[in-house]
């Protein structure tokens, strides 16, 4: 397969898949325009590197882990400015005595470790299989086996905490 050609394979992949890709990047950065920067640098990288791919069947893991890699990156280069700025708000913000909290999944999927969390939202919201998501993560099938089992736990321990303070 030419390089023109093996363009408009990842073009045509990526247009079809769009949703899926900026929902995985959403889920790192919890920020639309972060999540779109994502994905434009990742198109970009994929287009620089699609030489490289020497399987075009394995496109679909192959671009999840540019888009993965691509927003890890841009989490680490965040992070000192987050630290910053939250120190800075928690000093100006007045305290708030609200003992509210958000129940949904979101709330519980954005309180896992980013090992687990990333597993689990691969799994269930793209519908990747194990052996993909092991290719997307650069980890080994049975990792992210249990790396999904223990994800899946913490939500279940989770939300029997919730469950139980309700019935109290």
């Amino acid at each position: 397969m030419n390089k023109k050609d093996q363009q408009e394979l990842l073009t045509e992949f990526v247009l079809e898949n769009k949703e899926k890709f900026y929902r995985l990047a959403y889920s790192y950065v919890k920020n639309e325009e972060d999540a779109l920067d994502i994905i434009q640098e990742s198109i970009h990288k994929a287009l620089k590197g699609i030489h490289t791919l020497e399987n075009p069947q394995a496109l679909k893991s192959w671009f999840f882990r540019i888009v993965v890699n691509t927003s890890l990156d841009l989490l680490r280069k965040k992070k000192k400015e987050m630290v910053v700025e939250n120190d800075i708000l928690e000093f100006f913000s007045p305290q708030k005595n609200d003992t509210y909290e958000n129940l949904d999944l979101t709330r519980l999927l954005n309180e896992l470790p980013d090992k687990y969390r990333v597993v689990i939202i691969l799994k269930f919201f793209e519908d990747l299989k194990i052996h993909e998501i092991a290719e997307v993560l650069n980890e080994k099938e049975n990792t992210i086996k249990t790396r999904l089992y223990k994800g899946l736990k913490m939500l279940r321990i989770e939300m029997n905490d919730i469950s139980y303070i309700g019935g109290c």
